[in-house]
């Protein structure tokens, strides 16, 4: 039976009667979709016991209004995760997270304030704040994350091997729609009419020889592009479709090259 935990307090009671076991550890904001399944069932193989947290963390929002609009589907994402074999979720609000408010933080290295440390400030700050929070609560043996976030994958294993947690960080791979998408909960923001559109930031990304190609491309498309760029061995880009802000990252290597 899953268990579904609300306060800190009732987690920590809860996660001391787990000693001994194996857990692995899923971090989400809800809004599930296939690709978050498919990051539960990899930590549901590898360990004995599945954790997933669903918060929608405030701290990591540079624009309120994004904030606002970030769907939450909770009894949703609850079904799904008890039909993947989810052993334990934890569901705070921001007052167990936060219960001092945002008086302690962990900043970036100057050197991280590239691509959506430059579109998005304050943006890793928050992320790197929850996800140490969640560690340390969780205090799992795995923690799984998506590589379609990669800057902050990244960011979040060198803080982990900085920090010398005993938590792993893995990362795995984006999973697509049929049209090349990459999965995200944003992409529920999406009229139907863009959602064939916003396959081709994937498409594109493959296919031009070079970051500025691509971005000239992208805008021709009506894309407002953020940025393209290749770092890290990927070519990774932001762009705004509408009023929805999609991010997507290639390995370099597989990029078309002229």
């Amino acid at each position: 039976m899953m268990l579904v935990w609300r306060t800190t307090a009732e987690w920590r009671a809860r996660r001391r009667a787990l000693a001994g076991h194996t857990i692995g550890f899923v971090p989400t904001m809800g809004a599930l979709h296939q690709g978050h399944a498919s990051l539960v069932e990899r930590c549901r193989r590898e360990n004995e016991i599945a954790a997933v947290s669903i918060f929608v963390n405030p701290s990591q929002f540079n624009d309120p209004s994004d904030l606002d609009r970030y769907p939450r589907t909770l009894e949703k994402d609850l079904a799904l995760l008890e039909s993947l074999g989810t052993d334990e979720v934890l569901a705070p609000d921001a007052r167990e997270m936060y219960p001092n408010g945002y008086r302690f933080r962990v900043a970036p290295d100057e050197a991280d304030r590239v691509l959506e440390g430059v579109c998005r400030p304050g943006h890793f700050e928050g992320v790197l704040t929850i996800v140490l929070k969640l560690l340390n609560l969780v205090a799992a043996d795995r923690a799984y994350f998506g590589e379609k976030d990669f800057q902050q994958l990244r960011i979040v294993s060198d803080m982990a091997r900085d920090f010398f947690l005993n938590t792993e960080i893995v990362g795995c791979p984006t999973l697509r729609e049929p049209s090349g998408l990459a999965m995200s909960s944003r992409n529920a923001l999406l009229p139907p009419e863009d959602r064939e559109r916003a396959a081709q930031l994937y498409r594109i990304l493959t296919q031009s020889s070079s970051p500025a190609q691509a971005k000239e491309e992208l805008e021709a498309r009506g894309f407002a592009v953020e940025y393209v760029e290749e770092r890290w061995g990927r070519r990774l880009a932001a762009a705004t479709l509408g009023r929805v802000r999609l991010i997507d990252n290639v390995p370099a290597a597989d990029a078309a090259r002229a």
